[in-house]
């Protein structure tokens, strides 16, 4: 975990590429324990994928950054002026975070990973290839528009005919980024906060999932017997994530199509609105199976309605708060 920290915060502070892509590594490197502590042949399957994704994508980036200093003569991130090595570097980052079409290694890994390196893999791994993003984001805005795009439709395409709770969260991230990578280039700010929105979303959701200790939908539908005041509270966050107006989820939404009509993109807008169409039917579905269906021999009103007290239960009521 230290060592996650400290790759990420390299990469906040570098200015030059090689140390850029350092930061990059030691996040890579850091996270593998992590990922095959469990010694389950699905935890190292889904550890050597990724291991093998992000070591391509620091390599490709190694690679145009090179190329970018064997253009120009220099290795500030801040001024790429080449389109060559700026689209390359671009794609590197897109593989890093799993933005479509480079999106097909994170619902594999995903799935392979217990929840909460599956938490720590959805929200602190995208840190660092976001600063990066930010940094050079001015000089290729038809490539982001269309990654952006892609994601969304992907997002939430891909996660339609799933039933396994982490495959799903693995779309729902794709298409976040999705929305996220829209409107970079318009308004960073407006991407920082959604950033921000989605994490605290994604968090309350892992938990959740971790309360219940559910992996796949159907054991969301006996959730009732272990916590009925969670599972009467969980629809609000699934619908969050969905972006439906009166909670949190919906405000990023709302001015990212603001301020995609402003910039004169309204087909692009409505095309990202019409595709959050789509992740809001699996948000839906896992609602659905939590409190609208009743699992055999349930004595619910026996039940007592409190949250099962552990060291999760503050954090979730904070971050439960703050998303709906």
């Amino acid at each position: 975990l230290f060592g996650l920290g400290l790759g990420t915060t390299i990469t906040f502070a570098s200015s030059h590429w090689l140390l850029a892509w350092m930061g990059l590594e030691m996040n890579t490197l850091a996270i593998i324990p992590l990922m095959a502590q469990h010694h389950h042949p699905r935890a190292v399957e889904a550890t050597t994928k990724y291991f093998l994704t992000q070591a391509a994508a620091a390599a490709t980036l190694l690679f145009a950054s090179i190329t970018n200093a064997w253009l120009t003569g220099q290795w500030e991130i801040q001024q790429i002026s080449h389109p060559l090595p700026a689209t390359m570097i671009t794609l590197a980052l897109a593989l890093k975070i799993g933005l479509a079409p480079l999106h097909a290694w994170l619902p594999e890994v995903l799935q392979g990973l217990d929840l909460t390196t599956g938490l720590i893999l959805s929200t602190w791994q995208k840190l660092a290839p976001f600063a990066l993003i930010l940094q050079i984001q001015p000089s290729n805005s038809t490539l982001l528009i269309i990654l952006g795009i892609t994601s969304t439709l992907i997002g939430g395409w891909g996660g339609l005919n799933q039933t396994q709770l982490r495959k799903i969260l693995a779309y729902s991230s794709i298409a976040h980024l999705g929305w996220m990578i829209l409107v970079l280039q318009f308004s960073p700010s407006i991407t920082l906060l959604t950033l921000l929105t989605y994490f605290i979303m994604t968090f309350s959701t892992f938990l959740v999932f971790k309360l219940n200790k559910a992996t796949n939908i159907n054991t969301l539908a006996t959730s009732w017997t272990k916590a009925p005041a969670l599972t009467a509270l969980t629809p609000l966050i699934l619908l969050s994530l969905g972006g439906l107006p009166p909670l949190t989820g919906f405000m990023p939404k709302w001015l990212i199509l603001q301020e995609l009509t402003k910039q004169g993109l309204a087909p692009t807008a409505t095309l990202a609105a019409l595709t959050a169409l789509l992740s809001l039917y699996f948000y839906l579905r896992l609602s659905y199976a939590m409190t609208l269906t009743i699992s055999p021999n349930n004595l619910t009103g026996t039940t007592p309605w409190r949250l099962p007290s552990t060291q999760l239960t503050y954090p979730l009521a904070i971050s439960t708060a703050m998303t709906t």
